[in-house]
């Protein structure tokens, strides 16, 4: 059963000023332990990719958390929620902390699905749960 979808367009643009302005320290605001090793490799190569890299990642957790339904409020932070990839190339959500105890409590799974373009990145989350939910007692 379907808990929530999210969605988020992301300008390019704008990630890249805000990255412009605060530099790494709006990276390291934004992006998990796991993604920063990634986005410092795809910015070294080409600086261009490593923004589009932001940009996908920021509109997923937004994404993300509105398929939660609670913004990023506690305990949804940009650093507790992490895309990753499978051994397939698809992208995955990987939680840490209190959000992903909070997630796992109830028997929830997400699903995203990102793309970019030159000037804008979008995502679509959905979560499900993935224990059934007790039936209602009629006693």
């Amino acid at each position: 059963m379907v808990y929530g979808i999210g969605t988020d367009i992301c300008d390019v643009r704008r990630i890249r000023t805000s990255y412009e302005r605060f530099g790494e320290r709006f990276v390291r605001r934004i992006l998990a332990d796991g993604e920063l090793s990634t986005w410092h490799a795809r910015s070294a190569r080409w600086p261009e990719r490593g923004v589009r890299y932001l940009a996908t990642r920021f509109s997923a957790k937004e994404a993300f958390s509105k398929a939660i339904g609670m913004g990023m409020v506690m305990p949804m932070t940009w650093r507790s929620c992490e895309i990753t990839r499978l051994p397939s190339g698809q992208p995955a959500i990987q939680l840490h902390g209190a959000l992903r105890q909070w997630f796992e409590a109830r028997g929830l799974q997400a699903h995203v699905s990102l793309t970019d373009e030159s000037d804008y990145a979008a995502s679509f989350v959905v979560v499900e749960h993935i224990q059934p939910l007790a039936a209602p007692s009629h006693t």
